[in-house]
């Protein structure tokens, strides 16, 4: 043996493997160990100080380089891999004040000890049990399960399909041209204020617009301190969820109804009560039947989804009252009323509260386009502060520069001309569907008359089963959703539910002809005639 140590340097595959060995007897005391290192081959694009970082570091956080074992030295590494010598001390200046390693003047360069003087933990390699002592992997807590057990329900049975999709308003009549112009125009005269942080509840224009505007076409009675700007009725539903439940209280939801807010409820913790819907809306005797201690009650009075019925009067009144006595919130998804067919929208339930228990909530992304994100709650006066601090840390404010947009359409009117247009384009679609399906669906399937909304329920032939039904529409290319999905604890007759919106008429009346072709096979054949 020569001197005290000798190198080796080793190719294998195209790596290069360099090794220190000591050459002192296993017994003889000595302050580190010297261990051969392994660097695997440059990834493309990977500059090679970032290679030969990464190399080191992996190889101390796996535990290939135990703590305390001594690195080669800069010239060495340099010298045996090509580099440059100021590339070497970059990486291991690096992984020193990273805390991977630490360097003595005259001793070299070690991987740094932990501070209890146990070394990186190790993984164990596909296969092998976890050794005693090392720490499970980290789990879900019981609201992350929820969670993770309630995603949200796509409506649609084809995604590629396009006639009569639920999620889908008409997008093409949307005024793309002066949407663009209004943003352009504010980015143009953007002040500090636009580009800095916004207000918690929302922009403050905005707000004010939308405290007009439903008060004047949803006869909703609220100031601009009570709007809170939202992305939209899942975001509204999950603040008020926030604030007003707690695991296990029971909440009202509409049987049929929104899925969307039934995943979300129990994603929550809360015990979703399914209250059957009849022609006048939500029943509320059946509510206090099934659930007389409920906390709150999601309702979709102007129209209920998926049915298209308006609540009456008396059924409103009614839910007010059980609020008054049972001290619970109403949250009044107002989605969709102002698309009516016929006659004016119903006002909102809240024009009727006087116990400050209805929680308004609207979203401006079906009456505009869904990428806008872009809805909001009107809250009591008593739910004001506590809304604020609950925004605080959960998201602060949405995107200010799209809510100053937002202002300037609402405040020029062109959201009521958009509406209105909106309003005519849906009823043409919307006849289109019932006289296409009236003359093509015979004895195959009934479409409900509708007053309001963007979807119909088509009501199936006995023999035909609505998921069957659902799949031979979509492998025509027609979207449908059986009414079954949009159930929690009742049972109804078979159908399918409808988009009104997605495309135009031509489009409408071949979609009927291909639903009609998909539940013609589906209908059962009549049986021999006996003799």
């Amino acid at each position: 043996m020569i001197g005290s140590r000798w190198i080796s340097v080793l190719s294998h595959y195209g790596d290069i493997r360099w090794t220190i060995i000591p050459a002192w007897p296993p017994d003889m005391p000595k302050k580190s160990q010297n261990v051969a290192l392994v660097l695997g081959a440059r990834s493309n694009g990977a500059t090679l100080f970032r290679w030969l970082y990464d190399e080191i570091r992996t190889a101390i956080v796996e535990g290939r380089l135990p703590p305390g074992s001594r690195l080669p030295s800069t010239r060495t590494v340099s010298s045996q891999y090509g580099l440059a010598r100021g590339t070497v001390v970059a990486a291991f200046d690096q992984l020193a004040s990273e805390g991977y390693v630490e360097s003595t003047v005259g001793n070299g360069t070690f991987v740094r000890r932990a501070a209890n003087g146990a070394g990186p933990i190790q993984q164990p390699r596909v296969g092998q049990q976890r050794a005693v002592g090392i720490p499970a992997r980290p789990s879900l807590s019981a609201c992350g399960r929820r969670l993770a057990a309630n995603p949200f329900p796509l409506l649609v049975s084809s995604r590629t399909a396009e006639t009569f999709r639920l999620d889908r308003p008409a997008l093409e009549a949307f005024p793309i041209k002066l949407w663009s112009r209004l943003a352009a125009r504010r980015l143009r005269n953007s002040t500090l204020r636009l580009l800095s942080h916004g207000e918690i509840l929302g922009f403050r224009p905005l707000r004010e617009a939308i405290a007009a505007h439903v008060g004047l076409t949803r006869g909703v009675k609220c100031t601009a301190h009570q709007v809170v700007i939202t992305t939209g009725t899942q975001q509204s539903l999950d603040l008020v969820a926030r604030l007003v439940l707690d695991p296990g209280d029971r909440v009202w939801m509409e049987d049929p109804g929104y899925p969307g807010a039934t995943a979300l409820l129990r994603a929550c913790g809360a015990q979703v009560i399914g209250v059957p819907v009849d022609a006048e809306g939500l029943d509320c005797n059946a509510g206090r039947r099934r659930g007389p201690e409920a906390k709150l009650a999601y309702v979709t009075p102007g129209c209920q989804f998926p049915l298209s019925v308006g609540m009456s009067l008396a059924r409103r009144l009614a839910l007010l009252q059980w609020a008054r006595e049972a001290g619970a919130w109403i949250f009044e998804d107002d989605y969709d009323s102002q698309l009516r067919f016929s006659g004016r929208p119903l006002a909102a339930l809240q024009s009727l509260d006087t116990a400050a228990c209805v929680i308004y909530s609207n979203t401006f992304n079906k009456m505009l386009f869904p990428g806008l994100r872009l809805g909001f709650l009107v809250v009591p006066a008593t739910l004001v502060d506590a809304m604020a601090a609950a925004r605080s840390v959960t998201e602060r404010f949405p995107s200010v520069p799209d809510q100053a947009t937002l202002s300037d359409f609402i405040a020029a009117g062109h959201l009521d001309q958009h509406m209105r247009r909106m309003g005519d384009l849906y009823t043409a679609r919307f006849e289109a569907l019932v006289r296409s399906a009236r003359r093509s669906l015979k004895d195959l399937m009934e479409v409900s008359p509708a007053g309001a909304g963007l979807q119909v329920v088509g009501w199936l032939a006995s023999g035909i089963h609505e998921h069957e039904a659902a799949r031979g529409a979509a492998a025509r290319d027609v979207d449908s959703v059986p009414l079954s999905k949009l159930m929690i604890e009742r049972s109804m007759s078979p159908g399918l539910v409808l988009g009104v919106a997605s495309v135009d008429v031509r489009a409408i009346r071949r979609g009927i002809e291909r639903l009609g072709a998909a539940l013609g096979e589906l209908r059962p054949r009549p049986g021999p005639t006996p003799r």
